[in-house]
């Protein structure tokens, strides 16, 4: 893992009151965290994923995983660097939104 998946996961995912997986295979891909509970995939982007190759890549990749009726959000490794509190909160709604469950609290500091 990359130090920005490792901090989204132990300063947050890894004690998300819904289940969120680590390095989860889907298809010939490997996506960074998966939600089974709310079909969602969290992919932490570095500078390659924009790129001009990165981004068909990446697009193409997306495309795979939504036919198979997922989510997937793609967020900069910059925004959880310099904004961990909002992808928090980011990431908070949509499970919210897609399981019904109710908010929950995130902060920079650890779970």
């Amino acid at each position: 893992m990359t130090k920005e998946e490792r901090h989204l996961w132990y300063d947050f995912l890894r004690e998300y009151p819904v289940r969120f997986l680590r390095q989860k295979v889907i298809d010939q891909y490997i996506a960074d965290f998966y939600c089974h509970a709310a079909r969602l995939v969290l992919e932490l982007d570095g500078s390659q994923h924009y790129s001009p190759d990165g981004l068909v890549k990446d697009a193409i990749r997306t495309e795979r995983m939504e036919s198979r009726g997922l989510t997937v959000l793609r967020i900069p490794n910059n925004a959880v660097t310099e904004n961990f509190g909002g992808v928090c909160e980011y990431i908070d709604e949509i499970v919210k939104k897609r399981t019904q469950n109710p908010p929950v609290a995130c902060s920079d500091s650890p779970l």
